[in-house]
């Protein structure tokens, strides 16, 4: 019988980057209970709560080549999502987890070894973090657009894009942030809830 992750991506991806997939899917099934990686609600909806949606990031950003930097990577949503796409599509990109937590910092290296995939797993708090200068930049379900764009003002590159999935309130969160940063902005609907975006921003400016 085939799992949930299969059934969505029969057809899209290879064979291989399914069984990423499914493996990840054990991964944080496994680990789950001992370090809390995502909410006990959304386990049985894995799929569809967080590979997809981590999944539409790399999709959005056409990413071949530089560096992607992913914070506060915690269970791996969207860091290992986008990891194993960039496998599975044979992207030459480094790529760079953030993760202030030690124990979800094990996690992520072990889930990495497992599926075969060349991240860095960086333990440290992002603002104390050195500049990474990303080409691109993630994080999702981290922190208001607000403390976003000071961790990208930090973080990324002069020309890098960064990319914020975020919930019903995306408006007001834009408008809260304007208040103190100035930026490009596209919206992206998300393919995971209606009343969702993903925020795509360019020259981050503190105003």
């Amino acid at each position: 019988m085939m799992s949930s992750v299969e059934r969505s991506f029969a057809g899209n991806v290879s064979r291989e980057t399914m069984e990423r997939y499914n493996l990840l899917e054990s991964l944080v099934k496994k680990w789950n209970p001992a370090i809390n990686l995502v909410s006990k609600e959304s386990v049985a909806h894995l799929y569809d709560r967080h590979i997809q949606d981590s999944a539409q990031l790399f999709y959005l950003a056409n990413c071949t080549s530089g560096l992607w930097c992913d914070l506060g990577s915690g269970g791996g949503f969207p860091g290992l999502v986008i990891a194993i796409l960039m496998k599975g599509e044979g992207v030459a990109a480094n790529l760079t987890l953030v993760e202030s937590d030690a124990r979800k910092c094990a996690f992520l290296r072990e889930a990495a070894r497992q599926l075969d995939l060349d991240v860095a797993v960086s333990n440290h708090r992002i603002e104390e973090l050195p500049p990474s200068h990303a080409d691109y930049l993630s994080a999702r379900a981290l922190s208001s657009l607000t403390n976003l764009c000071a961790f990208a003002d930090r973080h990324l590159a002069a020309n890098g894009t960064a990319f914020f999935p975020k919930g019903e309130r995306f408006a007001a969160e834009v408008e809260e942030a304007k208040r103190l940063w100035t930026f490009d902005l596209r919206v992206h609907p998300s393919i995971t809830h209606p009343a969702a975006a993903i925020l795509e921003l360019k020259n981050i400016r503190h105003v």
